[in-house]
């Protein structure tokens, strides 16, 4: 369960202030998988981001009964001169889990070779998605947080990739940001629109991404 009560957020943009979020008390169920969907700069990393903790609301706050994952596949937080095994040890330690279990389970899943000895900086974009994919599948939260994270590589590796997320999320909630509606309708079972500073909820996914495509027309 993830509760929003008042929940508030804008930006600062020349001068002047946006709402992004107004004053939003929603409860999202357990065991749903959410597509959060919306206009570009409606809101929805924001969201994520504040749902996550990285970042504060300007009023309100979020409470959940479970654990919420960081944002899937997000690399940006990587040291860069640090190897991928060093991050990944970092992150273990960050969240309370096993960190031989999980570089075993990275290094396994990312397939990067020698290059998970290596400083992240030396990566390339495909590389450092890798990593971040395995990282955030290597630790069981009981909601997930995905912002358009997409696996890349081969058809090959790309199938692996949806067993595993598929895996996780027969036993966890999640929330996802995509703009790919294939991959929502692979993943998600219920609908979120943010549109105007408010959240619309859809038991159903396609009522969801139908309300979603007539506000994008």
């Amino acid at each position: 369960m993830i509760e929003f009560q008042d929940i508030s957020k804008g930006f600062w943009v020349r001068g002047e202030y946006q709402p992004v979020i107004r004053n939003l008390n929603l409860t999202l169920p357990s065991g749903r998988s959410l597509a959060l969907l919306g206009r570009n700069g409606a809101g929805k990393s924001t969201l994520l981001s504040i749902v996550a903790g990285t970042m504060r609301p300007d009023t309100g706050q979020v409470v959940s009964d479970g654990s919420i994952s960081f944002t899937v596949g997000y690399a940006g937080s990587f040291h860069g001169d640090m190897t991928g095994a060093q991050n990944t040890r970092f992150v273990a330690r960050l969240y309370g889990v096993d960190s031989d279990e999980l570089i075993d389970f990275v290094e396994d899943f990312a397939e990067i070779g020698e290059h998970f000895q290596m400083p992240v900086r030396t990566y390339s974009s495909g590389m450092k998605s890798r990593l971040a994919f395995g990282i955030s599948m290597g630790i069981k939260f009981d909601t997930y947080l995905i912002d358009e994270a997409t696996a890349t590589g081969d058809a090959r590796f790309k199938r692996k990739s949806g067993e595993v997320f598929r895996a996780r999320m027969a036993e966890s909630s999640a929330v996802m940001v995509s703009h790919s509606m294939s991959e929502i309708r692979n993943f998600c079972d219920a609908g979120l629109i943010l549109h105007d500073g408010e959240i619309e909820v859809y038991d159903n996914v396609e009522d969801a991404i139908k309300r979603h495509q007539e506000l994008m027309r």
